[in-house]
């Protein structure tokens, strides 16, 4: 069965991506095509890459985490119209371990953080990770109550689906190159 890791993009205090990733994971799962698995970068604690005199002890356990995956859903936040450094960080930090994989975006911020959306897929794409052209975009006015509490509309988790639909396959072709 494939593997697919839900990695939450955002290491903030108050950040949202813990509740969207914990809903996608949720609808993931009723489709039994995957097993998903929250992957928060925040538990990797990874200093700055190239950084001197930061512990980056966990760079070897965040390596291990992401070549175990055959996909991947990310849950980004729109920060400054971009996602943010922790997660650019935190792709940085690897390379092969993302080659030839497939991938997801769900996006969140004010415009449905899609600015941030379409920064990652470029980077992906350096990465050699095949992202999927449906793309959940959440919006923090009527998706979020009172911007804080995630209360999607119910059109989103057709959204979601709809990507899983197209996420498996492309990873399920990918995992037989690599």
């Amino acid at each position: 069965m494939l593997k697919i890791g839900v990695i939450l993009g955002s290491t903030r205090e108050g950040r949202l991506s813990p509740q969207v990733g914990e809903w996608v994971k949720a609808v993931a799962e009723k489709r039994g095509d995957a097993e998903y698995e929250i992957i928060d970068i925040a538990d990797f604690k990874l200093p700055f890459l190239g950084e001197l005199g930061g512990d980056a002890s966990g760079a070897a356990t965040w390596s291990q985490k992401v070549a175990a995956c055959d996909g991947f859903v990310f849950i980004v936040a729109e920060y400054n119209h971009s996602i943010t450094g922790a997660l650019k960080n935190a792709l940085d930090y690897l390379r092969v371990e993302w080659n030839n994989k497939a991938a997801g975006i769900v996006s969140y911020g004010s415009v449905g953080g899609a600015r941030a959306a379409e920064h990652l897929r470029g980077i992906l794409g350096e990465l050699l990770v095949a992202d999927v052209r449906v793309h959940p975009a959440l919006s923090l006015f009527t998706d979020f109550e009172n911007g804080k509490v995630f209360k999607p509309k119910e059109v989103q988790a057709d959204s979601v689906n709809q990507m899983l639909d197209q996420l498996i396959p492309w990873a399920t072709a990918l995992k037989t190159i690599r």
